[in-house]
């Protein structure tokens, strides 16, 4: 089996099983890699879905800042 035939396999079954609805889609928070402001540390926040700026303490120095 080819790659494209795999992937037009595929395709066709995420098309057949969003047509059942036996597949919900759902939408949750992301998580955002930033790096501390004042020592480098690099923290992972939780944000919200369409939050861009997040406040958040370093987990290594403790200062409180916002994401970018």
């Amino acid at each position: 089996m080819s790659k494209q035939a795999m992937r037009e396999e595929t395709e066709r079954l995420i098309r057949e099983a969003l047509e059942k609805k036996t597949v919900a889609i759902k939408q949750g928070k992301t998580r955002i890699e930033t790096k501390c402001g004042k020592c480098g540390a690099p923290n992972r926040v939780a944000a919200e879905r369409g939050e861009t700026r997040v406040k958040f303490t370093c987990k290594e120095c403790g200062q409180a800042q916002h994401t970018l």
